[in-house]
């Protein structure tokens, strides 16, 4: 082709060029543009919530008895269920009776005969038929074998042991057949008494300097709350039964003891758990998540959507826990709204879409509907068909 031709042609495969772009342009679809980011937020209300310390505590029976045999002997029965309540006086475990059935008969005939001799120098001392000292000797002998008679009838008693309170039987420590000896060796079975419940625990005294009397006695504790291990709190509330009056100088805690009615038997002893001692009350503080407090080298601070729904972060003063949220006493007034997730998604002036918990993401805080985390409908690109390109 010659130089003059191609020149003619240049003009139009730069027309096709531009169409077939053109078309390419128009036919790809266009991303949506990002609205803003849709949080979750609390509206702050100040309320009053009790000045309150928490510390770690442990379970126990409110009577811990040891159950020990009095007399020696092989172990013959064993009368109940392990784990299971007993009644106080209920037989629990029966020792080998005979020798001890062999030691009352022979102490009861020694006892009458002895009581025969007795009666027989009374009479003839009367008409001092005999002197007045063998008669004493006599009565001595009679106290002595009455005595002894006395011993193997409490020992006979003793091979059936019995409960010596209420309770929930523990583990048997012996078994059926085995030699039980008095002494060191002599324990059975325990029982606990777990109605009213007992609960150990120690307050150190920079716990204590929270309260606001600065220090723990029995007339600054207005309750005493009790948080199983699943979180929850116990149905009903205790009280202070042991107050120690001095604090351990190696530790530097105070010894405690609060009682708590357990007649479900939903506490069982040797369960960690957690005190709340309740000492009046904060006024207008205010409860924020855990989750929406952010812990910085300058302080505590959390996110908030101010009036225009922007990002606005806040400094807080904040002090202990009350159940899972921060108490806040300053750095928050009525109505401002806490954001309490996509904190990591945050800029400080970035526009969000605030609505309350349960309400319809990118509406408006509060307004209902929706499902909660449900992101607003897009709507599709149009399509636009790509034009032919001219032919030449």
């Amino acid at each position: 082709m010659s130089c003059p031709q191609a020149l003619k042609l240049l003009p139009l495969l730069l027309s096709s060029v531009l169409a077939l772009s053109a078309c390419s342009k128009s036919s790809a679809p266009q991303a949506p543009a990002m609205g803003p980011l849709p949080v979750t937020v609390l509206e702050m209300q100040p309320r009053n919530v009790p000045y309150s310390v928490e510390i770690m505590a442990q379970t126990e029976g409110a009577k811990e008895t040891e159950v020990r045999a009095r007399v020696g002997g092989i172990l013959m029965k064993q009368l109940y269920q392990e784990g299971q309540p007993v009644k106080s006086g209920q037989p629990l475990f029966q020792i080998d009776r005979d020798p001890y059935e062999i030691a009352y008969a022979e102490a009861k005939a020694r006892a009458d005969q002895t009581a025969r001799e007795m009666a027989r120098m009374k009479k003839l001392v009367d008409v001092q038929g005999v002197s007045r000292k063998e008669y004493d000797d006599a009565v001595s002998a009679n106290d002595m074998a009455q005595a002894a008679l006395r011993q193997a009838q409490l020992n006979l008693s003793w091979t059936l042991v019995t409960a010596p309170v209420d309770g929930i039987t523990g583990r048997a420590d012996k078994s059926v057949g085995n030699l039980i000896t008095t002494g060191a060796d002599s324990l059975l079975t325990t029982l606990s008494q777990n109605d009213p419940m007992w609960v150990r625990f120690s307050l150190a005294e920079s716990e204590a300097a929270k309260l606001p009397s600065q220090r723990l006695t029995p007339d600054s504790i207005t309750g005493v709350e009790l948080i199983l291990p699943d979180g929850s709190v116990y149905p009903a509330q205790g009280k202070l039964n042991f107050l120690a009056s001095s604090i351990d100088p190696t530790l530097g805690t105070q010894q405690l003891r609060a009682e708590f009615p357990n007649k479900e038997g939903i506490l069982l002893p040797g369960q960690f758990v957690r005190v709340r001692l309740l000492a009046g009350e904060r006024e207008g503080v205010y409860l924020v998540p855990q989750k929406a407090v952010l812990q910085t080298e300058r302080g505590n601070l959390v996110m908030t959507a101010d009036a225009e729904n922007k990002v606005a972060p806040r400094p807080i003063q904040t002090s202990d826990w009350y159940g899972s949220d921060w108490v806040v006493l300053g750095g928050l007034n009525p109505g401002d709204k806490v954001i309490i997730d996509n904190l990591m998604k945050l800029k400080p002036g970035a526009p969000v879409a605030p609505h309350a918990p349960g309400a319809a993401p990118g509406g408006p805080a509060g307004a209902p509907g929706g499902k909660p985390g449900a992101a607003p409908a897009q709507e599709a690109p149009a399509k636009t068909e790509a034009a032919p390109a001219k032919q030449g």
